[in-house]
């Protein structure tokens, strides 16, 4: 039997993150799984379409900032680090006056945003099917009120 600060399958512990045995079997459904984060980091609001971007070809930060429209400087800055610290997301400072920042996809993340592409072309393909089944859904569940009241 495993104490509670024992690591077990990925599992973060309350003691140093530096003792979580990285040859354990990650389970994303374990509550303190580092892959839980990870998960939540890529597939976030944010983190999807950061990463979708990304998949398009390497970005300065205002032009992703704008590409990903809707997003506050402050969001995108905290996705992007949370990205980065993944493994998803290069950071690359320019040597150029005054230095500007490019952010790319790492190999890995390159393999997460495909998948990630891929499911936003389906989602967009089938919005003809998710409006009518909104409507269908909200028509059933609205409460009826009589005409005349």
């Amino acid at each position: 039997m495993t104490s509670p600060d024992t690591p077990a399958h990925g599992v973060e512990s309350t003691s140093d993150p530096a003792t979580v045995d990285p040859t354990l079997e990650a389970d994303v459904f374990a509550r303190g799984c580092y892959s839980r984060a990870a998960l939540q980091n890529a597939t976030g609001r944010w983190g999807a379409l950061a990463l979708a971007a990304l998949n398009e070809g390497p970005y300065r930060f205002n032009a992703l900032r704008r590409r990903v429209d809707g997003v506050s400087e402050r969001m995108l800055s905290q996705t992007l680090q949370a990205l980065e610290r993944d493994g998803l997301v290069c950071r690359d400072v320019l040597e150029t006056i005054p230095p500007k920042v490019e952010y790319s996809l790492s190999t890995l993340g390159s393999s997460v945003a495909l998948r990630i592409a891929a499911l936003i072309e389906l989602l967009e393909s089938e919005m003809p099917t998710i409006i009518a089944s909104r409507e269908s859904y909200d028509a059933r569940t609205t409460p009826h009120v009589p005409a005349g009241r």
